[in-house]
C-alpha cells in the first residue's frame, strides 16, 4: 500500500494533454509567470512531474475566482483563505 504522506506525481505531458486539453509546452508558459501560482515541476530523472494534490488545490482556486469573476464580484484575498 502507497504511503499516505507520499505525494502523487503526474508526469506533464500527461498533465498538459488529459487534464488541461493544452500542449506541453503550456505548462512551461505557466511556470514562467509567477502571478497564475501554477504548481512548480519535480525533476527525476530529468523528466517533469507535478503533484496531483497541488493540482487539485489550484484547480479548486481557479474555479472559485473564475466564478466570482463571472458574477461580477471581487475573488478574496490570498490572505483571506
Amino acid at each position: 500500500m502507497a504511503d499516505p504522506k507520499t505525494p502523487v506525481l503526474i508526469p506533464d505531458v500527461i498533465v498538459a494533454r488529459e487534464r488541461y486539453c493544452v500542449h506541453p509546452h503550456t505548462l512551461r508558459r505557466w511556470d514562467k509567470n509567477p502571478a497564475l501560482g501554477f504548481p512548480p515541476p519535480v525533476y527525476l530523472n530529468g523528466r517533469r512531474y507535478r503533484e496531483a494534490g497541488k493540482l487539485d488545490v489550484w484547480d479548486r482556486k481557479n474555479s472559485r475566482e473564475a466564478a466570482t469573476r463571472r458574477a461580477g464580484l471581487t475573488p478574496p484575498s490570498p490572505e483571506a483563505a
